[in-house]
């Protein structure tokens, strides 16, 4: 028998083995799909542009748009490096570093933000000395960016550590044997190599941090970001209340998907 025969047999022989994951994945896929096509069915009746414009609203898009992208630069700032760390050395307490890092993706947001209070609450001795300076750590805008940064980091360092995981330490080699340094040869040869991992942990730290709740509830209820407002929204008038802002949260969600797929799959464990 010719392959031109055999190769169409062969494809539907695969086909029976496929159609249960296929059908259970559809399901998953359907149940993903129906809350954002019934959420998006009840925009119609909305002033979305109207309620978008109140002071309510534009204070906390103001807010969540000026902390989030400081959450972001600051996680980036220390998480990087970090990352660089634990794909290229090992040391003792590795895999306590390794575990603290992890924690905060595993612990209820509301835990994470009353654990931030026992850090630096009002009565805590770093919480009381900002104050006393005249820098509170809680219900401020400095509050938001703890609670936004604690949650949000580990996305970063997560994919920072693959990317550097990824890249051949030979040429690391071969640029110190050049003369370059640790410093020239990280800012020169590792780090652009592992830019497309880093840039995608940056843009879903982002997209956490703009879309932190749990956490920011807790250390800075006030001053209002969108996802608090949201809440505070929901508690006085229900679903169609909540509509504006949601779909605002809903638009930055999209451009972080767009964002991510165009710098490919994000690895989501440590690579041990």
């Amino acid at each position: 028998m010719s392959l031109a025969r055999r190769f169409p047999t062969r494809r539907s022989s695969r086909l029976p083995e496929l159609l249960v994951p296929a059908l259970l994945g559809a399901l998953v896929l359907v149940y993903f799909a129906i809350p954002f096509v019934a959420f998006l069915a009840r925009t119609g009746a909305v002033d979305v542009v109207g309620e978008l414009s109140t002071p309510e609203a534009r204070v906390a898009i103001r807010n969540s748009l000026l902390t989030a992208p400081i959450s972001t630069a600051i996680s980036t700032v220390l998480g990087v490096p970090l990352a660089y760390v634990l794909a290229r050395r090992s040391f003792v307490g590795k895999r306590l570093v390794e575990a603290l890092v992890i924690l905060p993706l595993i612990v209820p947001p509301v835990v994470g933000g009353a654990m931030l209070l026992t850090a630096v609450g009002r009565f805590t001795p770093i919480g009381a000395a900002a104050a006393a300076v005249g820098i509170p750590l809680t219900d401020s805008l400095l509050g938001v960016i703890l609670a936004q940064t604690f949650v949000a980091a580990p996305f970063v360092i997560i994919t920072a550590r693959a990317g550097f995981g990824a890249v051949d330490e030979r040429l690391e080699q071969a640029s110190r044997s050049l003369g370059y340094g640790p410093l020239s040869t990280f800012w020169n040869v590792s780090l652009p190599l592992a830019r497309g991992a880093i840039v995608a942990g940056i843009v879903l730290t982002f997209a956490r941090a703009i879309g932190e709740f749990g956490a920011t509830m807790m250390v800075a209820y006030n001053p209002r970001t969108m996802p608090t407002r949201i809440w505070v929204e929901f508690i006085a008038g229900g679903i169609d209340a909540i509509v504006p802002l949601a779909l605002a949260l809903l638009a930055i969600t999209l451009v972080v998907l767009a964002a991510v797929q165009r710098f490919g799959r994000v690895p989501t464990v440590i690579d041990r």
